[in-house]
């Protein structure tokens, strides 16, 4: 299966490529690719390692499944495409980004210029099916995303993890926390975020204080 991947990565993620269960993960994937319409193109399945190098990696935001509309992933969590209108969870992200940091809400919900500064942007799950929501889950892919977790929980230093909601808490268990940063709150969705919990979580300027105290520079959010 022929990726494209920031050169950083291909040491670290050959040995998954190589597994039983990715081989069975990609040919599944040819086959709904060539007999269904699936999200995002195949040449953006591994956008979030395109964009961002491994080496380059100092923020996680962990996300579940691609958007499944026409047109809106383009394989970085919570993204969209140019001119695409944005999702309500993303809203509200840049909604607490405002109130956060005082930065305006920008036109565009495409964060490729989140992943140029390093900020990797990894569903759970990285293909889904046109309208149906989590039609390619348990299919390898959460294993492989938590591969990825515990790589960069063991061969990095001082990245900051955002776990928004129970699933990405529970699939960030495998970091460690002392030498990481993992902030939790609830998921920015519509009906998590307002019961409270996800507004006022305040995980952005966290975010930049923690990079900046370890001499990382901040996010450009």
């Amino acid at each position: 299966m022929k990726v494209s991947i920031a050169e950083s990565w291909q040491p670290y993620l050959q040995p998954e490529f190589d597994a039983p269960y990715f081989q069975q993960l990609a040919e599944f994937l040819r086959q709904e690719y060539s007999t269904q319409r699936v999200f995002p193109p195949g040449k953006l399945i591994f956008n979030a390692f395109d964009k961002c190098s491994f080496d380059d990696a100092r923020v996680v935001i962990l996300g579940q499944d691609p958007y499944h509309g026409e047109g809106q992933a383009n394989g970085l969590a919570f993204s969209v495409a140019d001119g695409i209108q944005k999702p309500p969870s993303l809203v509200n992200i840049f909604k607490e980004i405002q109130d956060d940091l005082g930065k305006p809400v920008p036109k565009s919900g495409n964060l490729e210029r989140w992943a140029s500064q390093g900020v990797m942007l990894l569903n759970a799950t990285l293909t889904v099916r046109a309208g149906q929501a989590g039609s390619h889950q348990g299919k390898g892919w959460e294993t492989f995303t938590d591969s990825v977790i515990k790589l960069i929980s063991d061969q990095k230093q001082h990245v900051v993890f955002m776990l928004w909601g129970a699933y990405a808490q529970k699939k960030g268990a495998v970091i460690d926390s002392k030498k990481h940063l993992v902030l939790k709150s609830k998921h920015p969705s519509p009906m998590a975020a307002q019961w409270g919990g996800w507004f006022g979580n305040k995980h952005f300027s966290q975010a930049n204080d923690y990079l900046q105290s370890k001499g990382l520079p901040p996010i450009e959010w």
